[in-house]
């Protein structure tokens, strides 16, 4: 098939991929299938559990349980061995690159020391999230004590459940880094796309009830809903796509004798959402974490004050407030960790580029400092935006068929499916490239 190298591949040129190259295939195989068996353990029951109790218990829970429900694609509600799924990770991911920032000797492995040195870290990011997996499944099964249904001692149901919960976390770790390393997209943004997905069939039929049987309110609600979501993704997309092009500018070299090369222009692409959807989802996991540790300690005074931040409290401000302010600032943490203006002034003045108008060195890490904190500030504030006013709609509709399934899960899975496609996209256009090389 001719195609232009130049440009994006098609549509039918990724298909066509898929069929023909044998490795492609393989891929998104091995990703489909590991997504279908992290899917397949959330139905693999947790023992000696009164489902119907819990299910009772859960029904009463509000929006706090069925967020968790969503990012654990159903787990908490289904009670399955894959309960608390990727959360542990995720958690451990944020507490390792939070201690990046600020203990040395983590940030020299991260940038200084290489392959191995992300490596060790990867590895040191597993035993946290193991440990945390372990604190959250201990506190999870205590709050399944009361349900147990066969005479086991207090501490052996405590203990062989929070075995499994902590296992099935694991697992589901152990699966989703096979997905990242031999399969397509990354492995835990992936876990959490299914999970979300999985939750959208029964937000959908319980809304189109709602619009049968309602009224004439809930049917507007709903299409004002719908729309505040429709406007909702047509401006993730905008800005997860959205970049400032900087002119750069190639200094004539000169090649022989007399023979100069002219100046070759071009630009640096700086994105107005360099964290992409991982702020919204290091937010979405750590605004938990006051309550989980209050309903750990089992203090009264810190499980009440920790709940004013869940997304069902009766006053939605502290919440809405804490949210923003999270991805806001975790837009600017993981814009800091993915953009060093630092290293790319030094680079471009090894490599005689320069910015027009701005002397090279200090002077260009300044500019570009400054260039990219104004498009982290606005793409934090949108981000925070689409996580917020969605909310406040659904509450102004009193349309809650939606639960927890608000810009939040939008925002990831819009995300997701860009950096997956986009990593796609990547592979075909270097299998062009490989086709070139053997002709």
């Amino acid at each position: 098939m001719l195609v232009d190298r130049g440009r994006n591949p098609s549509a039918a040129e990724i298909i066509t991929q898929l069929f023909r190259n044998k490795e492609l295939r393989g891929r998104v195989l091995t990703t489909l299938s590991l997504l279908l068996l992290i899917r397949l353990g959330i139905y693999i029951p947790l023992p000696a559990i009164d489902r119907e109790a819990f299910q009772s218990f859960i029904a009463q829970g509000g929006q706090l349980i069925g967020f968790l429900d969503i990012f654990t694609g159903g787990g908490i509600s289904t009670l399955g061995i894959f309960a608390l799924g990727i959360l542990p990770f995720i958690n451990a991911s944020i507490i390792i690159q939070l201690l990046t920032a600020a203990i040395p000797q983590l940030e020299d492995l991260q940038k200084n020391e290489g392959e191995a040195g992300r490596r060790k870290l990867a590895q040191i990011t597993r035993y946290v999230a193991l440990g945390w997996g372990l604190l959250q499944s201990l506190v999870f099964a205590s709050i399944l004590r009361p349900y147990a249904i066969e005479s086991l001692s207090s501490g052996a149901f405590v203990f062989q459940t929070a075995l499994a919960l902590v296992t099935g976390s694991m697992v589901v770790m152990w699966l989703s880094e096979i997905i990242t390393e031999k399969g397509i997209g990354q492995g835990a943004s992936l876990v959490i796309f299914l999970n979300i997905v999985a939750t959208l069939p029964k937000a959908l039929s319980s809304t189109i009830e709602k619009a049968q049987t309602g009224d004439r309110n809930d049917v507007v609600g709903i299409i004002v809903l719908l729309v505040v979501f429709l406007i909702t993704i047509v401006g993730i997309i905008f800005v997860q796509e959205g970049a400032r092009r900087l002119p750069i500018i190639s200094a004539k070299r000169q090649i022989g004798g007399s023979s100069l090369l002219p100046n070759r222009q071009s630009y640096l692409p700086l994105k107005l959402n360099a964290g992409g959807v991982m702020p919204i989802i290091f937010a979405s996991a750590l605004i938990f974490l006051p309550l989980t540790i209050a309903n750990f300690s089992k203090n009264s005074f810190l499980i009440k004050a920790a709940s004013a931040l869940s997304p069902g409290a009766a006053n939605p401000w502290p919440y809405a407030i804490a949210f923003f302010g999270l991805i806001v600032g975790f837009a600017y943490f993981y814009a800091s960790l993915t953009i060093n203006p630092i290293d790319i002034a030094a680079n471009l003045k090894r490599g005689g580029v320069a910015i027009p108008g701005v002397r090279p060195g200090s002077a260009t890490s300044g500019y570009l400092s400054g260039v990219q904190n104004r498009l982290t500030l606005l793409g934090g504030l949108f981000l925070g935006s689409v996580a917020i006013i969605p909310s406040a709609v659904e509450r102004a509709t009193n349309v809650q068929t939606f639960q927890g399934l608000g810009a939040t899960s939008l925002l990831i899975l819009v995300g997701v499916a860009i950096d997956t496609a986009k990593q796609v996209q990547t592979y075909v256009i270097s299998q062009r490239y490989e086709g070139l090389v053997r002709q």
